[in-house]
């Protein structure tokens, strides 16, 4: 298995201008385009409480599923080494932000809620032994400086 460095490169766009830039605090949009070269626009803002668009991802969303998904992806893998079928998967995750009180904050927490069937009941045990492989491979969860912690359940299918 080789290792390799991977690149990844996006355009962010600023598109809240009012017609007066930065002039105040109130008067801009927190209004972003989030670019990359062959993929769909993503519309982007701030989170409703610091100003956004509640109807546009934000930076914090956007955290959440990428967590979500890398652990997905990841799980996957980890289900087929170990010899599991998955025929379902859904997460439903959670995230805790707080706020510091100068300004900034950070996550304290990410728990993921996978919801998995597979496809016999003596895959179970298998499959959720799997999520701590998936956790220890997900690209993601191994850069964040907070707990990502799953709480999965897993059914068969027959």
């Amino acid at each position: 298995m080789s290792l390799g460095e991977h690149h990844y490169e996006l355009t962010s766009t600023w598109t809240g201008n009012r017609g007066s830039g930065t002039s105040g605090y109130r008067d801009y949009a927190r209004d972003v385009t989030i670019e990359i070269a062959g993929k769909s626009e993503l519309l982007a803002s701030s989170d409703k409480p610091f100003r956004g668009d509640p109807t546009r991802w934000n930076p914090e969303d956007l955290l959440l599923a990428a967590l979500s998904e890398c652990h997905l992806l990841s799980y996957l893998h980890a289900c087929v080494t170990a010899g599991v079928v998955v025929v379902s998967y859904r997460d439903r995750a959670t995230g805790v932000m707080r706020e510091d009180g100068r300004g900034g904050g950070a996550f304290a927490e990410v728990v993921l809620h996978p919801e998995v069937v597979v496809a016999e009941a003596s895959m179970i045990e298998a499959a959720e032994n799997a999520h701590a492989q998936a956790n220890a491979w997900c690209f993601i969860a191994n850069s964040v400086n907070f707990p990502v912690r799953h709480e999965a359940a897993v059914t068969a299918a027959t």
